[in-house]
């Protein structure tokens, strides 16, 4: 080979333009969600669903909202979430979900069935669930998703928001003595707000505490009237004293024997607001303060 044939080599490679070095696509994200359960999410959610209302809640309020793809039957909140297309949560339409191919399905406890869970992961959708016990839980569980979705500048600056506010409310001026709440959920049978539920750490946060101080294996159980009748709550929720007191008393007229009646202390809170866990849990610890401190209905 000719000295001039290499040069003239040489001189063409070094004229070639430079390759780009070789990337390597981002690895999965290898979680465990709150139940324990080993998840495997992309590295990029870029198509996101969500089973529960209170989670559609956390996402609008987190996620970039052109990930999400889908809504429940009963989501309704944010206004934003109601132009989403709908995918049935109970029973689960899983054709109709499956078709919007998400990435990842996130869900909460107690609304989401394992079977389904164990369904949508055999066709390679990951579903993760969260859980709250506390207010604390849901504040975690909104960084927790903006870990995941690479928002965490997002869920940190509502987090701190959210802890502030809880602040302010804690300083506010508290009862001598806390009232005992009963929440009730259904009247027939009488379902109520148990002591495992995240309505005790509200109602403890806004003033007061729940009125049912045993844990059942049910963290909302059905109580006998000989029960209620027993824990004599001072404050009852569960709807408007005029409204209790022509269904739910009328059903149940040895109950206008509880403090809570014969004091007046009857009162509607927001359904929404109490039984969502998600970034509006301010707004129900302030509405269950200001219905700690209201007078009588009647």
């Amino acid at each position: 080979m000719s000295r001039c044939f290499l040069l003239s080599l040489l001189f063409l490679l070094a004229c070639q333009p430079d390759r780009p070095p070789a990337t390597t696509a981002a690895a999965p994200q290898q979680l465990h969600d709150d139940l324990g359960r080993p998840v495997t999410v992309p590295a990029q959610p870029r198509r996101i669903i969500s089973l529960a209302a209170s989670m559609t809640e956390m996402l609008f309020a987190v996620a970039d909202t052109a990930t999400i793809v889908a809504r429940t039957q009963v989501c309704d909140y944010p206004a934003a979430a109601l132009r989403k297309p709908i995918v049935n949560s109970y029973p689960l339409d899983l054709e109709r979900l499956v078709g919007l191919k998400p990435d990842v399905v996130f869900t909460v406890e107690g609304i989401t069935s394992l079977d389904d869970a164990a369904r949508l992961e055999k066709l390679g959708i990951p579903v993760y669930y969260q859980r709250y016990e506390k207010v604390d839980d849901i504040l975690r569980g909104l960084r927790d998703l903006g870990h995941i979705l690479h928002r965490d500048a997002a869920a940190r600056h509502l987090t701190d928001s959210l802890s502030a506010a809880l602040q302010a409310v804690q300083q506010l001026p508290a009862p001598t003595l806390r009232p005992a709440v009963l929440a009730i959920t259904w009247q027939d049978p009488i379902y109520v707000y148990g002591q495992n539920t995240l309505f005790t750490d509200k109602i403890r946060l806004a003033g007061g505490q729940n009125a049912v101080q045993e844990k059942f294996a049910q963290p909302y159980p059905a109580l006998t009237r000989e029960y209620i009748l027993k824990l004599n709550p001072t404050m009852l929720l569960g709807g408007r004293f005029g409204k209790m007191d022509s269904t739910f008393f009328k059903n149940y007229p040895e109950l206008r024997r509880i403090r809570a009646y014969q004091q007046g202390r009857v009162y509607d809170a927001t359904d929404d607001l109490m039984s969502r866990p998600g970034p509006r849990v301010v707004e129900s610890v302030r509405e269950l303060r200001r219905l700690i401190w209201a007078p009588p209905a009647i």
